[in-house]
Parts: structure tokens; C-alpha cells; sequence
């Protein structure tokens, strides 16, 4: 898997390094986007990076967080108690949804009726 590096590309090398951190997680028993991570994915992963990249197609690398709605977002912060959190994590994880700021948006969207 190194030979990808010693050929200059670091892009194939973090691809790399994401297929075996995939990897090692989901044998510790952490999820991909709220699911499961099998052998057959992971081995599908290691085939399709061992094949190898054309990296004209990948998207270029940018700078900053993903946007999270129409435009740049402002950070609002919140203080919440122990039983408030346990509800918003137990409802999260009833829905799929993997990370608390993301339940947060959920709730707030429903909430205002916001698309």
C-alpha cells in the first residue's frame, strides 16, 4: 500500500490511511454514518484504492468547515443539562442521526419548521 506514496501521491496515501481507519474502527465496533461497517465494504475500499485513482475527478480540497445550510453559519451556543443531552442523544440515535450537533439542527429545524 505504501508504493502509492513513494510515488509522490499523498492524496492515495490518505485514501489509504482513511481505508485503514475505517478498518481498525469498525472492528472496534464504530458505525459509517450510523451504520455498520462490514468486511465485504472494507475490502471493497482496499480493492478500489489498490487499483487506484484518476485524481483529475476527485473534488478539490477546500478550505474551512461543509456548509450547513444555504450559506455560512454562525455558531450559537447552547448550555444544556444532563437529562436534556440523555433525551437528545437516545432520540438521536433512535433516528440515525451520529452526531449532537446534527440532532440540534434537526430539533431547531422541526421547531421552526425550517426545511
Amino acid at each position: 500500500m505504501l508504493a502509492h506514496y513513494q510515488t509522490g501521491s499523498r492524496n492515495l496515501f490518505r485514501i489509504h490511511i482513511l481505508v485503514l481507519f475505517v478498518y481498525t474502527n469498525s472492528m472496534s465496533g464504530h458505525l459509517l454514518h450510523g451504520k455498520p461497517v462490514t468486511d465485504e465494504q472494507i475490502q471493497a475500499w482496499a480493492d478500489e484504492a489498490e487499483a487506484g485513482y484518476d485524481l483529475s475527478r476527485l473534488p478539490r480540497p477546500r478550505r474551512g468547515r461543509p456548509p450547513v445550510g444555504d450559506g455560512p453559519g454562525s455558531v450559537v451556543p447552547v448550555r444544556l443539562d444532563a437529562a436534556t443531552i440523555a433525551a437528545l442523544t437516545s432520540k438521536a440515535e433512535a433516528e440515525g442521526i451520529t452526531t449532537r450537533s446534527d440532532a440540534i439542527r434537526a430539533a431547531i429545524r422541526e421547531w421552526t419548521r425550517v426545511a
